[in-house]
């Protein structure tokens, strides 16, 4: 099962700390988590302006439902968040994972769970680049995903809504890549 991720965290810096994640697989059941003790201190002028209003819990300080495999969303700890995504994971078979650009993305994912070698069982060792896969497709990464996948009215920078973007360019660009000629 592909599942699309993204993440939201407070710098692109050694000591950054995540505020929020989501993901959403192939069939579209989703995950969605804001953090509670990300450290407020590293929140600069952009995060403040393009992250922060987009949460979905700003002023709760716990949201913490009973699991929906199907679409859940809290907010809490780095521990109560890692065991509710580790328990949505599990449902899975064969996951590949994919963020677009994921070099912060794939490495705060992992550590929630220790490190890259700590994951979950089933859970792969890598995370595979959406932005590659544009690349290859002819399509510019650099371009505006959002008019790419006709999907305009999702905020950025909210980690749900850009990893369902992920995946609405990912669809895209493997389409483009299944019509292409083939040498």
């Amino acid at each position: 099962m592909n599942i699309f991720f993204d993440t939201e965290f407070t710098g692109l810096h050694q000591n950054t700390s995540l505020i929020s994640l989501g993901a959403v697989a192939a069939d579209d059941r989703s995950f969605y988590a804001e953090f509670n003790d990300y450290n407020p201190a590293q929140l600069n002028p952009w995060l403040l302006a393009h992250v922060m209003p987009h949460l979905q819990f700003p002023d709760a300080p716990v949201v913490n439902p009973a699991l929906d495999l199907h679409h859940h969303a809290m907010k809490g700890d780095r521990a109560t968040v890692t065991t509710a995504l580790g328990q949505w994971l599990a449902q899975f078979d064969a996951i590949e994972l994919w963020a677009d650009y994921p070099a912060y993305d794939w490495v705060l994912w992992a550590e929630l769970f220790g490190d890259g070698l700590a994951l979950p069982p089933g859970l792969p060792t890598n995370a595979f680049d959406v932005a590659t896969v544009l690349k290859i497709a002819g399509i510019d990464p650099t371009g505006d995903r959002a008019r790419l996948a006709g999907l305009p009215q999702m905020p950025q920078h909210h980690a749900l809504n850009d990893a369902k973007l992920a995946k609405a360019c990912y669809q895209i660009a493997l389409a483009q890549i299944q019509r292409s000629p083939q040498p």
